[in-house]
């Protein structure tokens, strides 16, 4: 692993979470970002200093991350208004993954537990602008943050640590109880924030008409695949909700995402999708700390030696409720599974990891905009509908169609909530009527909109991955295939969205 240039440094400073994990810039193991008022300031003040890199290329995505944290940090100081940075920054499971011995792992995870007194006095003095309705639907995220320290940690240590994570939740709560009840960042805010956060200009009102354009189209796409199993008569989201009720029991969940995760690796390496099918992908079950989600990747970073990446799998807990259970395992239906495992492994996540361990140069293997990085897994879907991946099981389709309107209904509400357009109660009700969650899912996704602004960064990335793809078809003309388009993409790690035409 090479030395980071001072300049690329400074970004990184400004997101310590993300570099040690995702690029595996684990210079930054045991260590804390300093949040507090004081130490963003001197963050901010370090940007910028230093030549550029001498590739256009590299020097327009470094310039991009330098512009968003300063608008993130600087500007709109979301630190202040919500605790993500503050989660990210005590989270211990980044030392889950082996990327390194144990006792290396080990004693970073202690080193980094022992600094949590400080991370949480910085968060506190830090989230003064936390509003009610952020801090309701986090607090869950933060309580659960106890559960990620090891038992057996230092004995002084872990109940320091343990102290500080109770004072954490309690500023939480009191901000649930007395804060700001608007959470809207403001139609500039939020513009500004996406604009800077991917180098290109966006207009909320186009993409807001692009977002029911787009789920207009994934609707008819839905009852066409819904009629192959002879359902055209019915609703297509009642005949979803039907689907979705054929799953596998809490102890077939692995089986089949381990079945499911082979047939996604064969099929994009046979179809010759991405330029690199190397690496190897595990399945398992997620570190504790990190049930809250269902599935997700956690890939050999390009900044470590070579190791297995992990394919994260939660099962419901056999003592939780029977609704529960049952409503947890319907993300993990025949229908919906296919899909999510395209996405998280290959042609998605997986597959984009192992292209990130190729990329030429430490800008590219290090700064993710993970508006590229949602939308090519996002994008895979698709693709693989296109390219007959499970062509006499018309579930598979339907998957990808299900969980595109999740995705476009998020980009939608985030708008929404975000310009004053809908309450969070009425981007609810949107997510009931256009897409097949309901009730308290339906809620759960609609109160993700006001701690997560930029969550419709699946759709839109995705919308420009197929808009660009139809450019390089006509300019390309009889030279374009799939495998140069994906490979030219993909040579630039996961890059700001706004440079993406470069390829052409």
């Amino acid at each position: 692993m090479t030395e980071l240039d001072s300049r690329l440094r400074a970004v990184c400073d400004l997101a310590v979470a993300g570099s040690r994990e995702m690029a595996g810039r684990h210079e930054y193991d045991g260590m804390i970002q300093d949040l507090s008022p004081e130490g963003v300031r001197a963050g901010l003040a370090a940007l910028g200093r230093g030549p550029l890199p001498e590739d256009p290329c590299d020097a327009a995505h470094l310039e991009v991350f330098e512009e968003a944290a300063r608008v993130r940090y600087g500007e709109l100081e979301l630190h202040r208004r919500s605790p993500m940075a503050h989660l990210d920054n005590l989270d211990l499971a980044c030392y889950d993954r082996e990327y390194a011995p144990e006792p290396e792992r080990a004693a970073a995870r202690l080193a980094h537990l022992a600094r949590w007194p400080e991370a949480v006095d910085n968060a506190i003095a830090a989230l003064d602008r936390l509003s009610a309705p952020v801090a309701e639907a986090l607090l869950g995220a933060v309580r659960g943050l106890g559960a990620g320290v090891p038992q057996d940690a230092g004995g002084q240590v872990r109940e320091a640590a343990l102290k500080a994570h109770a004072r954490l939740v309690e500023h939480v709560e009191e901000a649930a109880r007395s804060g700001d009840p608007d959470a809207s960042l403001g139609a500039d805010g939020l513009a500004r924030l996406m604009s800077a956060d991917e180098g290109l200009p966006v207009d909320l009102g186009r993409l807001a008409e692009r977002a029911d354009a787009e789920r207009d189209r994934l609707m008819e796409r839905l009852a066409e695949s819904c009629a192959k199993l002879g359902h055209g008569g019915r609703p297509p989201l009642d005949v979803c909700r039907e689907l979705v009720s054929d799953h596998p029991g809490i102890d077939g969940v692995l089986d089949a995402a381990r079945a499911g995760t082979e047939r996604a690796i064969a099929f994009t390496r046979e179809k010759d999708l991405v330029p690199y099918h190397d690496g190897e992908c595990l399945v398992g079950v997620a570190p504790e700390s990190r049930r809250w989600a269902m599935a997700m990747m956690s890939w050999a970073a390009p900044g470590e030696p070579e190791a297995p990446s992990w394919y994260h799998i939660t099962p419901p807990d056999p003592s939780w409720p029977e609704n529960e259970i049952e409503e947890w395992l319907e993300v993990f239906s025949a229908t919906t599974l296919p899909a999510i495992n395209v996405h998280e492994v290959a042609p998605g996540h997986f597959s984009h990891g192992r292209a990130l361990r190729h990329a030429p140069s430490d800008v590219r293997r290090t700064l993710m905009s993970m508006s590229f990085a949602e939308g090519w897994a996002h994008y895979a879907e698709e693709l693989c509908v296109e390219e007959g991946f499970a062509p006499d099981d018309p579930r598979f389709e339907i998957g990808v169609w299900l969980e595109a309107l999740i995705r476009v209904t998020r980009m939608a509400c985030a708008i929404g909530v975000h310009t004053g357009a809908m309450t969070v109660g009425e981007a609810a009700r949107r997510f009931e009527a256009d897409t097949h969650n309901a009730g308290p899912a339906a809620l759960s996704e609609a109160r993700r909109a006001t701690f997560d602004p930029t969550y419709g960064r699946y759709t839109w990335g995705k919308l420009e991955i197929m808009d660009l793809r139809e450019r390089a078809r006509a300019g390309w003309g009889a030279d374009f295939t799939l495998k140069r388009f994906h490979t030219a993409m993909l040579d630039l790690g996961s890059p700001p969205l706004g440079l993406l035409p470069r390829i052409l």
